[in-house]
């Protein structure tokens, strides 16, 4: 029987019964990143809480990985699948990363929801890297791609600074400074990650410009030309000066920050000028 997505997750958790945000003003404000207002305080470490939250993102990020794995095949991943993932052979692959990064999009939602740093770092630095494979097994799709980019920028970013980049509100968990926050180990995987990002989306998204056409589903080329939340548009990509131009946003804010933090300063030019 096909896994559904929408059915609970191993032992019983649905999304649901999430912790909710403090009914707060603030949390009614909109937000251009399209992430929710985090709750109020963190999750207390080792309480059930925690585990049932950790619990239903490593089973939804499974999930998503056995749909791309039934979509490109086991072989393309190697070691990177496990026997009980090509146990699970009813699941249906995706048809679009579209369709992927709707079912990702929920779990950097609750990720985010969370407010638990001890959660969110590890979770979005897996989804992240994760994420960097799965765009390379679809056409391109601007929207939804860049939207993820950019909703994990924002996350990134604003663990490094342990407030929101926008609001510039104080993060929970950050009660005692930024000693909840990344690590340096986790600076260094994060910098290395969103370094290989930036490759990926130079190598993914060329596939739609001029003279090296790649054929899209119909329900993708209505996208075409439409600029997404991170303000990438395929009119641009032209020419090797606006592709930099493009791919110098992603990350960007992340970027800044780690330069910030470790010490490094203008880490983003540095970098875009390497590539």
């Amino acid at each position: 029987m096909a896994e559904n997505a929408t059915s609970p997750a191993a032992g019983g958790f649905l999304p649901q019964s999430l912790p909710s945000p403090a009914p707060t003003a603030s949390t009614v404000s909109t937000r251009p990143v399209g992430l929710p207002h985090p709750r109020s305080r963190a999750l207390r470490p080792g309480s059930a809480k925690e585990d049932q939250v950790r619990n239903f993102i490593s089973d939804r990020m499974a999930h998503i990985t056995r749909r791309f794995v039934k979509k490109v095949g086991a072989a393309s991943l190697g070691d990177k699948v496990d026997d009980q993932m090509m146990d699970e052979e009813e699941v249906e692959g995706y048809n679009s990363l579209d369709e992927l990064c709707k079912d990702l999009n929920e779990v950097i939602r609750i990720v985010w929801l969370s407010g638990t740093p001890n959660l969110q770092i590890p979770s979005l630095l897996n989804i992240a890297s994760e994420f960097n494979t799965w765009m390379t097994g679809f056409p391109p799709s601007e929207t939804a791609a860049f939207d993820i980019l950019h909703k994990l920028d924002h996350c990134f970013a604003s663990l490094l600074s342990g407030e929101d980049i926008e609001s510039h509100e104080p993060l929970p968990g950050f009660e005692n400074g930024l000693r909840s926050g990344m690590t340096r180990t986790d600076m260094v995987r994060c910098k290395s990650t969103v370094q290989n990002a930036r490759v990926v989306v130079v190598d993914v998204m060329s596939k739609r410009r001029p003279g090296n056409v790649q054929e899209v589903p119909a329900d993708e080329t209505e996208e075409s030309g439409t600029e997404g939340p991170g303000g990438f548009n395929d009119s641009a990509w032209d020419d090797k000066e606006s592709l930099y131009m493009d791919v110098a946003r992603v990350y960007e804010n992340t970027l800044v920050k780690l330069g910030d933090t470790m010490g490094e300063s203008g880490i983003a030019d540095t970098e875009m000028s390497a590539e």
